[in-house]
C-alpha cells in the first residue's frame, strides 16, 4: 500500500488546513495510508512522533481554521547534508516515498533537492547500517506534489496561492476602517501590506478600497521625485472634495533606482509638501492570520485533492510538480520550471528591468495595473481636440449583488478619462422608460467602490408594449451611443427585448453589452458574476457559526441558500463550510437519498459524531422543502439529536463586496469601455453588436445575444452547462462519514 506524507513549511497561510484535509482524505479515499510531518521539514528531520498517521476524522472541523494543525517552522537544518540523511532515513522508517508539500518557493525547492538526492541519500544509509538493503529497493524513488502556501500570491504557474485571497479579505477590511476614521478628520494614512518583492496585495487592495496611490516593486514611479508626483496627485484630489488620502505600500515597493521606499518616508513627503495629518498602519501578521476566505477554501480542497492524486500516482521517471489554478482550471505544472521562472521575476526586479518583471507576472496583472493607474488619477484627462465623444447609458437591473457600485464606479471614471459621457439610468429600465437619466462625472461617483446594493437603484421590471417607445424616445432624447447594463437575468432579458425589437425602433440599434452581476451566477457566457463571491463569504460566515451553536447541543442543520434553480451557491458552500450533503436542484432529491441521509445521520450520532450539517438550493425540490427534511430527520433521529431550519435569505445579497467581486467589477468594467469603443468606431451595416460579457482570468469573453438560446436553460434560468457541477464528486467525497469510524473523536 502506498504510503504518502503531507507537511506545511514555511509561513503559514490561511487555507493550508483545507488543503491538508483534502490531501488525506483524498489519498485515504484512492486507499493510500497518510501520514502527517508535524512542524515542517524540522519534524521531517526529528522524526520519531513528529512523522506519524493522519486519519479521516483527525481533518474534521479545520476548514474553518486559520494557520496550519500540523505546525510549520523554517529549518536550516535541512540545508546541510547531515540534515537531509536524516530526514530521508526517517521518511523510510515509516515506509513513506510519497510527500504533498504545502509551502512557498524555498520550501518547494527543498523538496525538489530531497528528491534529486534521494537515491545517493538512501545509499549511504545503507553502506552505514542505518537502512537495510530490502527497504532501500521497495522504495527507489521519491514522488513529490507542491502547493504553494504563501499569502504574497508570488509564485509562477497559479493564478492565485493558498491564502493571497484571505490577506487581501484582511486588508481590504482594515484599509476600509481606516477610510472612514481618516475621512472624518481630513487625514492622510500610509498601509503598508505584506507580499515580499511581489506587488499583488497593494495592487489588489489598491484597486478594491478606491486607494489615492500604490506603490509596488514591479513598477516604481516613473520620476526621481516620486513624492513630489505622489504629493500633486493628492493634492489635486483634495481640491476637488476628496476628504482624505490613502496610499498603500507594498513592502517590497522601491524607486526607479532599486531604493527601498519605507512608509516613513512617504509620511514625511506628505507631511512637509502638503502639510497633512498623516498616520502610518502597518497591517503586519494580521494579514496571515485569521478564517480562510471561501475562494481560499475552496481553492485549497481543490488543489489539495489534486496534489494527493499527483503524488500517489507519480512514478519513477516523473517530474516534481506543482499543483495550482489557471483560468479556472486546476493545473500541473513541472515544479521546478515554476520555482526558476519565480526567482527569474525577482531578478527582473533587482536589475531594474522593470518591463520584464511586469511582463512576467501576465496580462491579467498588467490590466489590473493600467485600470488602477486610471483609477487613482485624481481628475480625468481633459478630452483630446477632435477625439470621438461617446455617450453611453449605464444601468443596474435584476436584483442586487455586491459589486455593482464598484462597476458602475470603474465604468465611469474609465469612460470619462477617455473623454466620454456617461449617462446614469436610475431604477433599471424603469428609469430608461421614465426619463430618469442623468450625467454622471468624475466625483459622481466617488466611494462607490466599497459600497454594496446599488447606488443608481435596480429592480426586476423589464420592458413590454408601449415601454419600448418610452425608452427609444429617451434614448434619442439623450443621444445613447451604447448601453451597458449590470445586472442579472431580469436585465438581461430587458436587454434581450431592446435587442428584439430593434427592427421597429432605430434607436435600438445601438452597442449594447450586459455585464454579470448575480449572487446566483447563473448567467450566460459567465464563469462567474460579480457579487457571487460576497454572498458565498456570506454563508460560509454564518454556517461556520451555525456549527459552534450545533456542536455544543448535538444538533443537525439544514441551511437554505438562494440561487432558484441554480446551484452555484450551494455547491460551493458546501464545499467551503464541509456540509455532509448537499441538494440541488440539478440533481433532483428522491426518498431514496433522503433514506440514506437518516441513515448516516443516525449511524454518526451513535458513534459519537455531535454536529449535522445539510445545506439546500431554495428550489431543490418543490415537495421536500427545508422544514419538511426537519421534520422528517428529527422524527427518525429521535433523541440522538434534534434539527433545526436556518434561512438565510436576503442578507446573501447585502453587505459591502468582497475584494475578489470589487476586483472582477473593475476588471469588467474596462473590458466593457473597451467593447463600447470599439463597437462604437465601427462603420457597421445592418446591425450593431448586442452580447454578454464574461472574464475568464485573464481573457474576457463575449457572447452575442443570438448565441444565448443555444447555451441557456430559460426554463431554470440557468447555463446548460455550469462548471461548478464538475466539483460534485468532489465535494461528495470529502464529506462522506469515515467508514472506520473513531467514537472517541466523531467529527464531520
Amino acid at each position: 500500500m502506498k504510503r504518502l506524507a503531507v507537511l506545511t513549511s514555511g509561513g503559514d497561510a490561511p487555507g493550508m488546513n483545507a488543503a491538508l484535509r483534502a490531501v488525506v482524505r483524498t489519498a485515504l479515499d484512492a486507499g493510500a495510508e497518510v501520514y502527517a510531518i508535524y512542524e515542517g521539514y524540522q519534524g521531517m528531520i526529528d522524526g520519531g512522533s513528529r512523522i506519524r498517521p493522519i486519519h479521516w476524522t483527525d481533518v474534521g472541523g479545520i476548514l474553518h481554521k486559520g494557520g496550519t494543525i500540523i505546525g510549520t517552522a523554517r529549518c536550516d537544518d535541512f540545508l546541510t547534508h547531515e540534515g537531509r540523511l536524516k530526514a530521508v532515513r526517517n521518511l523510510l522508517a515509516n515506509q513513506i516515498d510519497a510527500l504533498v508539500v504545502i509551502g512557498g518557493d524555498g520550501s518547494l525547492t527543498g523538496a525538489d533537492m530531497l528528491r534529486r538526492e534521494w537515491e545517493p541519500l538512501r545509499s549511504e544509509l545503507v553502506v552505514r547500517g542505518e537502512l537495510s538493503p530490502e527497504t532501500a529497493d521497495r522504495h527507489p524513488y521519491l514522488s513529490i506534489a507542491g502547493l504553494v502556501g504563501s499569502i504574497d500570491n508570488d509564485m509562477y504557474g497559479t493564478d492565485t496561492t493558498i491564502g493571497a485571497n484571505s490577506a487581501l479579505h484582511r486588508i481590504t477590511a482594515a484599509v476600509d476602517a481606516i477610510s472612514s476614521t481618516a475621512a472624518s478628520h481630513h487625514r492622510a494614512f500610509v498601509v503598508e501590506v505584506m507580499g515580499r518583492n511581489c506587488g499583488y496585495l497593494a495592487l489588489m487592495s489598491g484597486l478594491a478600497t478606491g486607494a489615492d496611490f500604490v506603490l509596488i516593486p514591479e513598477s516604481p514611479p516613473d520620476v526621481d521625485d516620486w513624492e513630489g508626483k505622489m504629493c500633486e496627485i493628492l493634492s489635486t484630489g483634495l481640491q476637488v472634495g476628496r476628504r482624505d488620502s490613502i496610499v498603500i505600500v507594498a513592502e517590497g515597493a522601491i524607486d526607479r533606482h532599486g531604493n527601498p521606499i519605507s512608509c516613513e518616508q512617504v509620511r514625511r513627503a506628505l507631511t512637509e509638501r502638503m502639510g497633512e495629518d498623516t498616520r502610518i498602519t502597518v497591517l503586519g501578521h494580521v494579514q496571515r492570520g485569521g478564517a480562510p476566505s471561501a475562494a481560499d477554501r475552496i481553492m485549497s480542497t481543490l488543489v489539495g485533492a489534486a496534489a494527493a492524486l499527483a503524488a500517489i500516482n507519480a512514478g519513477p521517471d516523473s517530474e516534481p510538480v506543482l499543483i495550482g489554478v489557471h483560468n479556472n482550471r486546476i493545473t500541473a505544472l513541472p515544479l521546478m520550471a515554476c520555482v526558476r521562472k519565480n526567482q527569474e521575476i525577482n531578478e527582473a526586479i533587482r536589475s531594474l528591468d522593470f518591463k520584464k518583471a511586469m511582463e512576467m507576472r501576465g496580462p491579467s496583472y498588467q490590466a489590473i495595473f493600467n485600470i488602477l493607474r486610471t483609477l487613482v488619477r485624481a481628475a480625468p484627462h481633459p478630452p483630446k481636440p477632435g477625439q470621438k465623444q461617446i455617450r453611453f447609458a449605464i444601468l443596474n437591473a435584476g436584483a442586487p449583488a455586491p459589486g455593482m457600485n464598484a462597476t458602475v464606479r470603474a465604468a465611469v471614471r474609465l469612460a470619462v478619462d477617455r473623454g466620454h459621457i456617461p449617462l446614469g439610468v436610475r431604477h433599471g429600465f424603469r428609469g430608461l422608460i421614465e426619463g430618469q437619466i442623468e450625467e454622471l462625472n468624475w466625483m459622481s461617483v466617488n466611494g462607490w467602490a466599497p459600497t454594496g446594493g446599488s447606488e443608481l437603484g435596480t429592480n426586476r421590471r423589464k420592458p413590454t408594449g408601449s415601454d419600448f417607445y418610452a425608452i427609444a424616445r429617451n434614448l434619442e432624447d439623450h443621444k445613447v451611443d451604447a448601453i451597458l447594463m449590470v445586472g442579472g437575468w431580469s436585465g438581461y432579458e430587458g436587454m434581450l427585448s431592446l435587442w428584439k425589437e430593434r427592427k421597429s425602433y432605430p434607436a435600438f440599434n445601438t452597442p449594447m453589452l450586459c455585464v454579470p452581476a448575480s449572487i446566483d451566477n447563473n448567467l450566460p457566457g459567465a464563469e462567474f458574476s460579480i457579487g457571487s463571491d460576497t454572498a458565498l463569504n456570506v454563508i460560509m460566515e454564518a454556517v461556520d457559526k451555525i456549527k459552534q451553536s450545533a456542536v455544543a447541543s448535538n444538533r443537525s442543520f439544514i441551511i437554505e441558500v438562494m440561487g432558484r434553480y441554480c446551484g452555484y451557491l450551494a455547491l460551493m458552500s458546501a464545499l467551503a463550510t464541509g456540509a455532509e450533503r448537499v441538494y440541488l436542484n440539478e440533481e433532483g432529491v428522491t426518498l431514496n437519498d433522503l433514506v440514506r441521509d437518516i441513515d448516516l445521520l443516525v449511524t454518526g450520532f451513535r458513534h459519537g459524531k455531535r454536529l449535522g450539517l445539510m445545506i439546500r438550493n431554495e428550489c431543490a425540490n418543490e415537495l421536500y422543502t427545508a422544514p419538511f427534511l426537519a421534520a422528517l430527520f428529527e422524527q427518525e433521529g429521535k433523541d440522538l439529536f434534534d434539527v433545526r431550519v436556518s434561512v438565510l435569505g436576503h442578507m446573501q445579497q447585502g453587505g459591502d463586496p468582497t475584494p475578489l467581486d470589487r476586483v472582477m467589477a473593475a476588471r469588467m468594467a474596462g473590458e466593457a469601455i473597451q467593447f463600447i469603443e470599439r463597437e462604437c468606431d465601427v462603420s457597421r451595416g445592418d446591425e450593431a453588436a448586442a452580447a454578454c460579457l464574461g472574464l475568464v482570468a485573464e481573457q474576457a469573453t463575449l457572447t452575442p445575444f443570438y448565441d444565448i438560446a443555444r447555451l441557456f436553460d430559460f426554463e431554470h434560468n440557468r447555463p446548460k452547462q455550469q462548471w461548478w457541477m464538475e466539483l460534485r464528486p468532489i465535494a461528495q467525497m470529502l464529506a462522506q462519514p469515515d467508514p472506520h469510524f473513531n467514537k472517541q473523536n466523531g467529527r464531520s
